[in-house]
């Protein structure tokens, strides 16, 4: 199967909760990012990087998915991939066409095989970074978000086949890795009960930056669930928190490149000392696999509904 589009980079994911408002405070106050808007609940927030937004958060029910957006390389791009995706049966909620959101750009959005509603776009207003120099120890970039599936080949298969991703890694047949550019993962998808948002990731620009990241929580009081460690797939930094609405956050770095022509997609075994190569962390404990694994979500046409 062809590929819809190429997909260049992961711009931004939208959660919904209940407590969007006390989320958005603490993203902003605590986690280091910067709001650029809100507007009846929801906020948009940036980092250090050029894209307009990395975050959206808005009011919900229960906490949930609310969009992950992909950028693409040009309107003419979305185009295409509008008359791929009509031509293979795959559900469009929003037509190729200008954006009505913050940021603006010229996109499309779709649902996947689990509900997800995902939006591929380009020409969003540009943003001047925040910090050039790469001085600030807070987030530049969403970095990778992972995803609980009650089906993970069928998840892996409309990711790579349908959107192009390719497989970077396998953790077992637990969890799937996947690319859409250099970095090793921008999604990964975790076998599960149900269906729900794991824990978002947020790339720091050097480990110095992740551990005075770290530094900064500690100060407001705010302890990691899981971490400081490096994990085997990926060869990532992570500490992972809760945020107020109890979904998972992550400070990461240094996430391993990839080499097109040289990469081998591996299957890694489920061990502690492979989850965690330094040891510091040790395996994760039964509260945060409680939060990561959430609470079931339904799915972007099913929550509009209700």
């Amino acid at each position: 199967m062809t590929p819809v589009a190429r997909l260049r980079a992961i711009r931004s994911v939208t959660l919904c909760s209940p407590a969007a408002t006390d989320a958005a405070e603490f993203y902003a106050e605590v986690w280091g990012l910067e709001r650029v808007e809100a507007d009846g609940g929801a906020a948009w927030l940036r980092g250090t990087g050029a894209e307009h937004h990395i975050l959206e958060l808005r009011p919900g029910a229960s906490n949930g998915l609310g969009k992950i957006a992909f950028a693409v390389g040009s309107p003419r791009e979305v185009d295409e991939a509008g008359r791929r995706l009509g031509a293979l049966g795959v559900p469009l909620l929003t037509e190729p066409g200008p954006l009505d959101q913050v940021g603006g750009g010229y996109g499309l959005r779709l649902i996947d095989p689990e509900g997800r509603l995902v939006e591929l776009s380009a020409d969003l207003e540009a943003v001047v970074p925040r910090d050039p120099d790469g001085h600030a120890a807070i987030p530049r970039k969403l970095a990778h978000v992972v995803l609980n599936t009650v089906d993970i080949d069928a998840a892996c298969e409309f990711y790579t086949g349908v959107l192009g991703m390719r497989i970077s890694d396998w953790s077992e047949h637990q969890m799937a890795f996947l690319r859409c550019n250099t970095d090793h993962h921008v999604i990964a998808f975790n076998a599960a009960e149900w269906t729900s948002v794991n824990h978002v990731a947020y790339e720091m620009t050097s480990i110095d930056h992740f551990m005075r990241g770290i530094g900064r929580l500690r100060h407001h009081g705010q302890l990691p669930l899981w971490g400081p460690g490096r994990h085997g797939p990926g060869s990532n930094t992570f500490s992972y928190f809760a945020d107020p609405a109890g979904l998972v956050c992550e400070y990461t770095s240094e996430v391993a490149q990839v080499d097109e022509d040289a990469w081998l997609c591996r299957v890694w075994r489920r061990t502690p000392e492979l989850s965690d190569l330094w040891g510091t962390a040790g395996p994760p404990s039964r509260d945060v696999r409680t939060h990561m694994a959430g609470v079931p979500d339904p799915g972007h046409l099913q929550r509009s509904a209700s």
